[in-house]
């Protein structure tokens, strides 16, 4: 289980390795029976992750896709810094984070990329990934040639320093007078990128025409200014979204090794599985010890606050 769901060995390679190292044959069926008692016996480990992360003041939201049984799927994640939580579904959107279960009962802040779905849920907060706001950025400055966005990447990164410091220095707010100066810059800036993205002429035909990427980006930024500078208000909100990125680009490199999962049940275990790892690897928790413990039948409960 260990070499299969942490080191990410193939189902194959992991029975030659162990053929080797024991002078004795392990087949793909036995392996199989050992990943399905994992994951049996985690299913209550796995249900105080959720709740943790669901009682959590601030968690990160992400997905990515996933082929299994050749199909498309999500493989969505749902972490804090200390609790990870897998799952796959059919769906990305609303349908796919409602049966999953944690955007739901969540009432703390909520930060992503700003895909529409989240900001559906409207019983908690949000705040939006400013890594992706400077990818974007860079864009528009580099390609379409607008100097607004340059200075916006400048600003965001002078305000992330400004709270860092604030951070380190015990303070929980930066000083007033420089926020509102970073404030009255951020809407300045963007009424030059607004400026130099008016609206397009109407068309005549129905439905509101495209704003391109550059007047789309000034947009989300003006109708969205709180959520994007979350973390100049609350010291507990990060400048981005790296969490669930990173959270999430281990099941990136097993798809690199592995390809897709067969089937539903492979999906599901390995999510359960992964997250119980991950979660493992936040707390220092030793991972080959714990998983030994749970195919004994007494998995290490991390702690879930």
């Amino acid at each position: 289980v260990y070499l299969n769901q942490e080191q990410l060995l193939p189902e194959e390679r992991t029975c030659r390795v162990l053929a080797e190292v024991f002078g004795r044959p392990i087949s793909e069926a036995t392996l199989e029976r050992a990943v399905e008692t994992c994951h049996t016996q985690l299913a209550a480990v796995e249900a105080a992750i959720k709740r943790g992360i669901t009682e959590a003041e601030v968690a990160h939201f992400d997905a990515t896709g996933a082929r299994v049984g050749g199909k498309r799927f999500w493989l969505h994640v749902a972490s804090t810094a200390r609790l990870t939580f897998y799952a796959t579904h059919p769906k990305r959107g609303r349908e796919a984070m409602d049966a999953l279960g944690v955007l739901p009962a969540f009432r703390g802040r909520a930060v992503h990329d700003g895909l529409t779905s989240y900001r559906q849920y409207q019983d908690c907060t949000h705040a939006l990934c400013n890594a992706h706001h400077l990818r974007e950025l860079t864009f528009v400055e580099e390609q379409l040639k607008q100097a607004w966005a340059k200075d916006l990447k400048t600003l965001l990164l002078e305000i992330k320093q400004a709270v860092d410091e604030a951070r380190e220095h015990g303070l929980v707010a930066v000083p007033a007078r420089a926020k509102a100066d970073f404030l009255s810059r951020y809407e300045s800036i963007l009424t030059d990128g607004a400026r130099a993205n008016p609206p397009p002429a109407p068309t005549g035909k129905r439905g509101r025409p495209k704003r391109g990427k550059a007047g789309s980006l000034v947009d989300r930024l003006r109708t969205h200014q709180a959520e994007t500078l979350a973390f100049l208000e609350d010291f507990t909100v990060p400048f981005d979204n790296n969490q669930a990125e990173r959270d999430i680009r281990m099941t990136k490199v097993r798809q690199k090794i592995s390809g897709g999962f067969r089937t539903t049940t492979g999906a599901d275990r390995f999510s359960r599985i992964r997250g119980y790892i991950s979660t493992l690897r936040k707390q220092g928790i030793p991972t080959f010890a714990a998983l030994a413990n749970t195919l004994s039948g007494t998995p290490p409960m991390p702690a879930t606050t």
